[in-house]
């Protein structure tokens, strides 16, 4: 039997990033790593797999953030160090568009617009889809294509995006984000 815990990480962890976390992994019956939110990232990988194990249910919403770092940054090192963890399994990457001078990207699977739309394109901080598709800019995303996740979802700027996924307002596209990789997992089925 899989005692693994099951978790969907996020590439962002400001104070609207940690509002909303908090907001749609209650919506969701799940659970959301506070402490792990911060611009940039404090905690370090092996003390988020302390917290994630301590967490009552899943699934676990943690938060990562580079705020802007060139390359890998501490919210990456802490991020992969997770990821790769034996006691973790990733459901999904909720990947997080930023405007970054160093144009850090990733591949994205699929992406939430500002509508609430799904599109094969990559999206900007506002949640517009690009002209890329399966690309997407932001600055803790560097390192997603080295890892063996099942789902990446990119969307804009988390709790953002001129107020439409504002948590007052529900966070429409983070929850939207989260349900997508829950259902894709197959988590519902089997919890």
């Amino acid at each position: 039997m899989d005692e693994r815990r099951k978790v969907i990480l996020i590439t962002d962890g400001d104070e609207y990033a940690r509002r909303t976390a908090e907001h749609v992994a209650k919506d969701i019956g799940g659970r959301c790593i506070s402490m792990s939110h911060g611009n940039p990232s404090v905690l370090s990988g092996p003390d988020i797999v302390k917290m994630i194990k301590k967490a009552p249910n899943d699934p676990v919403l943690v938060m990562f953030d580079d705020s802007g770092y060139v390359g890998e940054g501490l919210g990456e090192t802490a991020l992969k160090y997770v990821a790769r963890h034996e006691d973790i399994e990733v459901l999904g990457v909720i990947a997080v568009a930023s405007k970054t001078r160093q144009a850090e990207w990733t591949h994205v699977d699929v992406c939430v617009d500002r509508y609430g739309e799904l599109t094969p394109y990559g999206v900007d901080k506002l949640g517009v889809p690009e002209m890329e598709i399966g690309k997407m800019n932001g600055d803790t995303v560097y390192c997603l294509d080295e890892l063996d996740v099942p789902l990446i979802v990119g969307i804009g700027d988390i709790g953002k995006m001129s107020r439409r996924d504002h948590y007052e307002k529900g966070s429409p596209i983070t929850k939207k984000a989260v349900e997508l990789i829950l259902e894709r997992s197959g988590f519902y089925g089997g919890n």
